[in-house]
Formats: C-alpha cells, structure tokens, sequence
C-alpha cells in the first residue's frame, strides 16, 4: 500500500477535491515493478436542499397566512425556511399568525408549542402534527 501513496502522490496532488471523493474507489494493480493506480470520480452535488416532512400543500397554506398576516407582496418569498423574523414579525406578529393558522386549519395549539414554532417548516409540521392528532 505504500508503493500506492508514493506513486500517486505526484499525480494526484494537483486534484486535492477529486481525490477526496475517489477515495473510496481507489483500486490498485501491479505489472512487475510498476504500480498503477485507477479510480472513478463523481460529480459533486450543485448545491444542497432542504426537505420538509410536512405535505407542500399545508406549506402553502402555511404561506399564504404568513403573507397576509404580515401584509407581504407576492414579489416576497416565502419557502418552508424562512423565518417569521427574517420577514420582519416580531411577537405580537408571531401570535397573529399562529391565530390565523389556527383559524384556516381549525385546530388549536398549545401556547408552549407556539411559542417554538419559528419557521414556516415548524409550523406546517405542527399542523399536521396536530391534524393527526385530531383525526
């Protein structure tokens, strides 16, 4: 395995990233005094995302309260992330949506879990959460 390193460390110093991702690939032969080394390289995921284990139909419902409890354009996104803060709510903004929500969904939440509830994604999750409960 040391013949390994010291044959490919000239070679492959140049791609640090792609040896990195191959290294678990990395397959090694030998014909007399030579070594060769051979791997496969897979692209790297474009960017990340974000799943919510909420149904995307109460995260628009979810949505659409939170516009019109804060008085949003429909230019301002809204996904499962983003925080009542960073859309400006303060407190008393966080109750009135968790009063509207409560009234679109016809369920009642327990002051402790609304007072947790700080994205979109927590509070879709909680209505559902909540739905069942209900059912």
């Amino acid at each position: 395995m040391a013949s390994i390193a010291a044959s490919s460390s000239t070679s492959l110093q140049a791609r640090p990233r792609q040896l990195v991702i191959a290294a678990n690939q990395v397959r090694c032969f030998s014909y007399g005094r030579r070594s060769h080394l051979s791997f496969n390289l897979r692209q790297l995921p474009t960017r990340l995302s974000v799943s919510c284990a909420a149904k995307p139909e109460t995260v628009d419902k979810v949505c659409a309260v939170v516009r019109k409890q804060l008085s949003l354009k429909e230019a301002d996104e809204i996904t499962a992330a983003t925080k009542f803060a960073a859309l400006g709510a303060d407190s008393l903004d966080t109750v009135e949506i968790v009063m509207g929500l409560e009234e679109e969904f016809g369920i009642e939440m327990a002051e402790e879990k609304a007072q947790s509830i700080a994205t979109v994604e927590q509070a879709a999750e909680l209505i559902e959460e909540l739905l069942l409960e209900k059912a």
